[in-house]
């Protein structure tokens, strides 16, 4: 009897430490299906940085062995076909998903549809509010700081006037400025406006404000918005634009009136998309600021690759603030520096 009890011991022990050994290495995936849904495509920001997340999912198969399929979702602007296209995707069985979010104040039915369904979510780009994200152990954003932004595109254009006198075309010692805002209520939009204008007065530049537009991030409605403004005689010196696509709708706005370039007011934007850098290398849009897309999708990826594998935070190459956030810094480009943030 001690013998046979000797050997049922055993035979636990060993079985004991198999099971452990079962547990402590996850199962290692040869494909990584990722489901995507953006607020808008058309988004020149977002098209491009979802351009780069798919290059960057090729450089994980090559890299890795492991084979990353993308499936990607236009939401159009619309927070309900986004909740829906979310609940397909759990029902597809993702093994991780990516949203943009339409609305970054309502995201309780995708965090409901995904913590139901256990699949980890990596919110994206335009960030959720943080009550939100803290409700399940899931979720994750990748972004930048919005404030970041504004108080560099308020520095560049303190700069740009103190430099360029010539900016303040009536001479009466002020600088009227415009604000081409992205959206209504968005808190990117709120942040980036407040920090860019309140930046600008703190360098010292006296100012008056000659209004707030919103354009919805749009290139098309800026360029509606401006060629309003001139039409009504409005003379601005400077645009102050919360992103590239803006930025450059005005320049088309002004463009179109057939006015000397060097006549044009000086105008600034945010995000460095490849048409911005362009811009800027022309001297047309004196300065922006590059929101990191290379940086956020590779972050993106990196993650997503992570969780479905069970891998460690730690591991990332990228500092994972409260476990919960990954964030990349902005750059400050001119004509000066601008060759450096191409192709990149």
């Amino acid at each position: 009897m001690k013998k046979i009890f000797a050997i049922i011991v055993c035979m636990s022990m060993v079985l004991g430490l198999c099971g452990c050994g079962d547990e402590e290495k996850p199962v290692q995936k040869k494909t990584i299906e990722v489901g995507v849904t953006v607020y808008d495509q058309y988004d020149m920001f977002i098209e491009q940085l979802m351009e780069r997340f798919s290059d960057y999912g090729d450089t994980v198969r090559r890299s890795k062995g492991v084979s990353v399929n993308i499936t990607t979702y236009n939401a159009a602007g619309s927070q309900a076909t986004q909740n829906e296209q979310v609940k397909k995707m759990c029902e597809d069985e993702v093994d991780v998903i990516c949203v943009n979010l339409v609305d970054r104040t309502d995201a309780s039915t995708i965090i409901e549809y995904a913590e139901k369904a256990d699949i980890p979510v990596v919110f994206f780009n335009r960030e959720l509010v943080e009550e939100d994200l803290i409700r399940w152990s899931k979720l994750y954003y990748v972004g930048a700081a919005a404030g970041e932004s504004g108080v560099m595109e308020g520095e560049l254009a303190a700069e740009y006037c103190k430099d360029h006198p010539e900016v303040d075309k009536n001479e009466d010692g002020l600088i009227q400025y415009v604000v081409m805002e992205g959206e209504a209520g968005h808190q990117d939009a709120i942040v980036r406006t407040e920090y860019s204008v309140s930046t600008l007065e703190e360098e010292g530049i006296e100012t008056e404000k000659l209004g707030n537009y919103i354009a919805n991030w749009d290139r098309d409605q800026a360029k509606t918005k401006a060629a309003q403004i001139i039409e009504q005689g409005d003379m601005a010196e400077i645009y102050l634009c919360n992103n590239d696509a803006m930025a450059l709708g005005v320049l088309d706005a002004y463009d179109e009136t057939g006015m000397d370039p060097e006549e044009y007011p000086a105008v600034f934007g945010i995000d460095g998309i490849q048409e911005g850098l362009e811009a800027v290398s022309k001297d047309m849009l004196k300065a922006t600021v590059y929101n990191d897309k290379e940086g956020q999708a590779m972050a993106m990826m990196e993650l997503c690759v992570c969780l479905v594998q069970g891998g460690s935070l730690n591991d990332l190459p990228y500092e994972v603030k409260d476990g919960k956030y990954i964030r990349l810094p902005y750059a400050k480009v001119d004509k000066e520096n601008v060759e450096e943030f191409y192709d990149r």
